[in-house]
């Protein structure tokens, strides 16, 4: 028994450095295979009042402009906005769901899984995951928000309350896979393969979009050219056969450029024009598809932001945007001839107050002047014409 104790004694005196030494080196390389990593909330929530100077303001009769947002009467509802972001060394994750009129507006066309009815994805704007592969390739697979246009879907990136014509009827949100390329210090480069725009639950039609932006950035601004194209309908399907007494919209081809820049420290300039056209397509004869002779349609615009900064707490900026469609392309947005063209000049005034870090409120007074009458004025006569005013609260967190 005493030797044995003193042999016990012996090997522990010998071998536990040894033995916290291999332990020490586990924990070492444990703590070494942990990835840094972050998660952070951040949103908005926003509301506004709108009235119209020279058009009914209730009823079946209300008028407002037909591009998206900020269009309800009287006080309104905007949305909130909630965005979890989860950031580590070399993958991440973003959540970013949305509530209310503004949120419902920006994902239309989400309700698929729920056979058309309100579902859980229609609070959806953005869900998707991303993976740094090096230092100059980001792969992005999911649902996220168009890069096209100047303006954004959530109140707090954009200088105006209301949106432009262009923004409104262009992409707003793409599911898909993306690659970006940083091609060096101020060039980059992306391209993707998408569902159907803002067809964002799963693909329906069969079809898919390819897109493509190449961009130049300085300290000074920005640039980006922006292309889009593919079929957004595909040919319908009724239980499994084609619908022979309906076409297909054809493939849509959608060109867009985005500049920024500071004149100054205290003035801005934003510059954003877009083209897109739409096909013709294919119609059904029997059991032969054929292509139609119809000329394509779409629309075009052209809008310029400047903004001046006062002091600390106040800025003003004013849009001036030019929309037009052509061969009826977007029925029933703008007042059109006989031939389906039709166009809109628009200018928006609009103020930032600072109330806070948080809280900025924005006034605005808006023109819309059409090229044929689509308005009603007071007497419930048409109109070409269109004024109005709102101011939002616009809180971020």
């Amino acid at each position: 028994m005493k030797r044995f104790i003193l042999f016990s004694i012996t090997f522990l005196i010998v071998y536990s450095p040894l033995l916290f030494a291999q332990e020490e080196a586990v924990i070492v390389e444990i703590v070494e295979e942990e990835e840094p990593s972050t998660l952070t909330l951040s949103g908005s929530v926003d509301a506004y009042f709108r009235t119209n100077f020279n058009a009914p303001n209730k009823g079946e009769n209300f008028m407002a402009p037909a591009s998206s947002f900020g269009n309800l009467p009287g006080f309104a509802l905007g949305m909130a906005n909630i965005i979890a972001t989860y950031e580590g060394k070399n993958v991440g994750a973003v959540a970013d769901l949305v509530f209310g009129p503004r949120g419902e507006d920006a994902v239309f066309g989400s309700p698929l899984y729920a056979g058309g009815m309100a579902g859980s994805s229609q609070i959806i704007n953005q869900l998707y995951v991303y993976w740094n592969v090096n230092e100059t390739v980001t792969l992005t697979f999911g649902n996220f928000n168009t890069f096209l246009g100047y303006e954004v879907i959530s109140p707090t990136g954009n200088f105006n309350y209301s949106t432009s014509y262009m923004f409104s009827y262009g992409p707003f949100s793409h599911t898909g896979l993306k690659a970006d390329f940083a091609l060096s210090d101020k060039w980059s480069f992306m391209a993707s393969v998408m569902n159907p725009t803002d067809m964002t639950e799963f693909n329906l039609s069969g079809t898919y979009t390819l897109g493509a932006q190449l961009g130049y950035s300085t300290d000074a601004g920005s640039t980006y050219l922006n292309f889009v194209y593919g079929d957004q309908d595909g040919r319908l399907e009724n239980d499994g056969s084609l619908i022979t007494d309906q076409s297909s919209a054809g493939n849509t081809f959608q060109i867009d450029l985005t500049t920024c820049f500071n004149l100054s420290e205290k003035l801005f300039l934003g510059v954003n024009t877009t083209y897109n056209t739409t096909s013709s397509g294919e119609f059904f004869s029997g059991s032969d598809i054929q292509d139609s002779d119809g000329d394509g349609s779409g629309f075009y615009g052209f809008a310029g932001y400047l903004q001046a900064t006062t002091s600390d707490k106040f800025a003003i900026g004013l849009r001036g945007e030019y929309f037009s469609v052509f061969n009826g392309g977007l029925e029933g947005v703008v007042g059109v001839n006989g031939e389906g063209d039709g166009n809109v000049f628009a200018m928006t005034l609009s103020g930032n107050a600072k109330i806070s870090k948080n809280l900025t409120l924005i006034p605005e007074l808006r023109l819309d002047s059409m090229g044929e009458e689509f308005f009603m004025n007071q007497d419930l006569n048409p109109s070409k014409s269109l004024a109005s005013f709102l101011i939002a609260a616009v809180f971020s967190f």
